[in-house]
């Protein structure tokens, strides 16, 4: 089983990229987990589509995306909400509207999110749900992960050392994994 992970964040040193790579070494048995990158996609805008159509960057994540059997969403929380670099990568790949369905309809789709504060990502997470809605997913409501005070539990190699972090993880993806085999497939 292929899922894609993706971070929510440019920044080489985030939480959330660090989260996705942890998920994807704790994954179970027949699991993968390719974590992507946001990088190098462009603001959205209509002309730069109009004149050059998709960028290669968006392209290439959709259709891994669409070939996948699940979506990790790890995003910080900024201002109470979504960080803009990641819904921009989301409206980008809704483009054009009719290939939506073909990268979104029906996926099975898990949030979380890291964070400094002690509160972990929570309105992120609950901004998140609205968008996933319109786009056709299936959102999983199993185990919520919500990692505060991320600073604690990851190494300066940006590895998750907290152990009951980790077995937290590891039930989480382990829980999504299923939820990804117990859903109808995609089409």
């Amino acid at each position: 089983m292929q899922i894609v992970g993706i971070p929510g964040s440019l920044r080489a040193g985030s939480f959330n990229l660090a989260l996705l790579r942890a998920a994807a070494e704790l994954a179970p048995d027949g699991v993968t987990v390719y974590v992507a990158s946001i990088r190098g996609i462009p603001l959205y805008d209509g002309d730069l589509e109009q004149k050059d159509g998709i960028p290669a960057a968006v392209a290439a994540l959709k259709d891994r995306v669409a070939a996948a059997g699940g979506l990790l969403i790890a995003s910080p929380e900024y201002n109470g909400s979504v960080p803009g670099v990641l819904k921009n990568t989301v409206d980008w790949m809704t483009r054009p509207p009719s290939d939506s369905s073909r990268v979104f309809g029906g996926l099975p789709v898990a949030l979380t999110g890291a964070t400094p504060g002690g509160t972990g990502t929570r309105l992120a997470q609950t901004a998140w749900l609205s968008v996933l809605r319109n786009l056709g997913t299936r959102p999983w409501f199993g185990k919520n992960l919500f990692v505060g005070g991320a600073s604690t539990l990851f190494d300066e190699q940006m590895r998750l050392t907290d152990e009951p972090m980790r077995e937290r993880v590891a039930a989480w993806i382990e829980g999504f994994a299923r939820f990804v085999a117990q859903s109808s497939p995609r089409g």
